[in-house]
């Protein structure tokens, strides 16, 4: 299973009434609501599209995610954590969160710039090496040795998601993206290697520096959270046209900002009282619910591949929690 001993802790997100549902009880429905949130991501981004294109501006959606996110961690200080606001708390402990927004910033453009230089379906098998690339960074700066089995486990999730990826899910009545002619330029394959390499670090940076300081989770949200608007929105300003910020906003772009905010949050968690592995686990896992949403949605037809990730996700499963 997917718990961590770490999981006495969930309480920094949560009200302290909700200590009278057994802690692991909180923690396993933590990691379900993210795995629902992650798999439903793109099956509303598609909803949201209006004659196949996206309507909104994709920077400013960001803006308002940090934003959401940064205004629910000051709720939560103020209610649950404002008696220990009385610690002593300079600008030395929210330096470090300022490199933490600048690597997820840096990530979210080259995601865009990527597109430039391979075709969507290549990017997106290929993004899977993340995971390779987070947990020899987790190994290293947390100096947690990976035994054999877990880094078979961890290959397995890598090869799941490539597979899910390439042919996962086959629409009858449109060509697929995976169909189009895949190619990659030299400049690409560069560019994928750094990100997997930024996405790695940035993940496993933040999740050493939630867990070396001594501070309410929900401070240390309010940091990263502070320059992570600062710097998406200097981003949007710097990129954008003359469209309106809100231009195009539907029910469904609402809903993804408000539910990708709360996955954030879920990972903040995570990260502090579990580790970046489990994060990959929940991402790995929410291709089950992307694809029973696409199937419900967008009537789509489940293939060979995608029963062989969800065997590769649950060896993956086995590997790395089951066997000791």
């Amino acid at each position: 299973m997917l718990l961590h001993k770490g999981y006495h802790a969930v309480g920094s997100l949560i009200s302290p009434t909700a200590a009278l549902v057994p802690e692991k009880v909180l923690w396993g429905l933590m990691l379900i609501l993210s795995v629902v949130i992650y798999g439903s991501h793109a099956p509303l981004l598609t909803l949201s599209k209006e004659n196949g294109q996206i309507p909104f501006s994709a920077s400013s959606v960001v803006v308002l995610i940090e934003l959401t996110k940064l205004v629910f961690s000051l709720v939560f200080l103020l209610i649950w954590d404002w008696r220990q606001l009385r610690i002593s708390v300079s600008w030395y402990h929210a330096a470090p969160f300022a490199l933490s927004a600048l690597l997820y910033a840096a990530n979210n453009n080259l995601v865009v710039h990527l597109q430039l230089f391979m075709d969507p379906s290549t990017f997106q098998v290929l993004s899977n090496l993340k995971i390779g690339s987070t947990a020899l960074l987790f190994s290293l700066f947390l100096h947690q040795r990976l035994t054999l089995r877990k880094w078979l486990a961890l290959s397995l999730l890598t090869a799941a998601g490539a597979f899910y990826t390439y042919g996962g899910l086959q629409d009858p009545e449109h060509l697929r993206a995976s169909d189009m002619q895949l190619h990659i330029t030299p400049i690409g394959l560069v560019l994928i290697l750094l990100y997997c390499l930024i996405s790695g670090l940035s993940a496993v940076y933040t999740e050493v520096v939630l867990k070396t300081q001594d501070l309410p989770l929900n401070l240390q949200n309010l940091f990263l959270y502070l320059f992570g608007v600062m710097l998406n929105m200097i981003i949007h300003l710097a990129s954008s046209s003359a469209a309106g910020f809100l231009e195009g906003f539907s029910f469904w772009i609402l809903l993804v900002i408000i539910s990708q905010a709360l996955n954030g949050l879920i990972m903040s968690v995570v990260m502090k009282h579990s580790t970046n592995i489990t994060r990959l686990f929940v991402i790995s896992c929410s291709i089950m619910v992307n694809a029973l949403l696409s199937v419900i949605l967008f009537n789509v037809h489940l293939t060979t591949f995608f029963f062989l990730s969800v065997l590769m996700i649950g060896l993956a499963v086995y590997l790395y929690y089951g066997v000791k």
